[in-house]
């Protein structure tokens, strides 16, 4: 077995490298760590029995709440939505192909808020499908199902984008083998397809739900905001700074920042094991 003998770099080149080194760190801190730093800080400002009170409080729980639920919905929803639009165009060949891989990226390059205002025109009280919701006593728009809508939305090329460019590298010679063996569809994608995408689909999954969490502009359109009954955890933040209660925003920007940091060692694990 060979060893590759260790690349040495210039003075002059390993002097470059420092350097670049040295800016990486400093721009990290202070345009990222720095940040999460004063969150907490400025949370615990009171001490633990204030940070604890505005944690607790009946409004902050039901922003964790609804927040929770709308992930809850949407996370497994856009896991099926992704494995269903990655299968469709790694394993077959159809009209409308290239069409479906641009539908899917459409969320990342439309504002969310432009989403929210389209689902507002689209099922709001004066919308297309108002009168229609209003006849049938259903309300979509300022309720749980509008978040749920929007963030599905704006969340959806997550999924998708993990898993199909590994599908299309890993083509059709696996799943053709197990049909010549006599396996049906679901045996195929429970014992070929899914054991090679695992990582790549809970890497997907991780990143939807970070998003899902910290959705502000979609829901804050569809939702109306109302304290205590559609306010989600950022907008209840918004609302806070809005009451002069710096305290309790950032006890409450605290949960999510939790939650990023939670997504980024998972997100860094699974980018390991993959």
């Amino acid at each position: 077995m060979t060893i590759a003998n260790p690349i040495h770099l210039p003075g002059q080149s390993r002097m470059g490298a420092r350097v670049l080194i040295g800016v990486a760190i400093v721009l990290s801190i202070l345009f990222i760590a720095a940040p999460l730093v004063f969150i907490f800080v400025r949370a615990f400002a009171r001490g633990w029995e204030v940070y604890l009170a505005n944690i607790l409080h009946p409004m902050t729980l039901h922003a964790i709440w609804l927040t929770t639920i709308t992930a809850l919905i949407v996370v497994p929803l856009n896991v099926g939505f992704g494995i269903a639009a990655a299968w469709a165009v790694a394993k077959h060949r159809f009209p409308g192909r290239g069409l479906l891989v641009t539908m899917i990226e459409i969320p990342y390059s439309i504002s969310p808020i432009i989403a929210g205002i389209c689902y507002l025109l689209l099922y709001g009280r004066q919308g297309l499908l108002g009168p229609w919701l209003q006849a049938n006593d259903l309300q979509v728009m300022f309720a749980l199902p509008g978040i749920v809508l929007v963030t599905m939305f704006v969340t959806a090329p997550f999924v998708a984008r993990e898993v199909l460019p590994l599908m299309q590298a890993q083509g059709t010679e696996q799943e053709q083998a197990a049909v010549t063996l006599g396996a049906n569809g679901w045996q195929i994608f429970r014992r070929v397809t899914l054991p090679n995408i695992r990582w790549a689909l809970l890497y997907g999954a991780v990143l939807c739900t970070a998003r899902a969490v910290g959705e502000f502009g979609g829901v804050s359109v569809v939702s109306g905001n109302i304290r205590g009954q559609t306010n989600t955890l950022p907008l209840h933040v918004e609302l806070l700074f809005n009451d002069l209660n710096a305290v309790g925003a950032f006890a409450a920007a605290s949960t999510l920042t939790l939650i990023a940091i939670l997504a980024l060692f998972l997100k860094a694990a699974l980018e390991g094991r993959r």
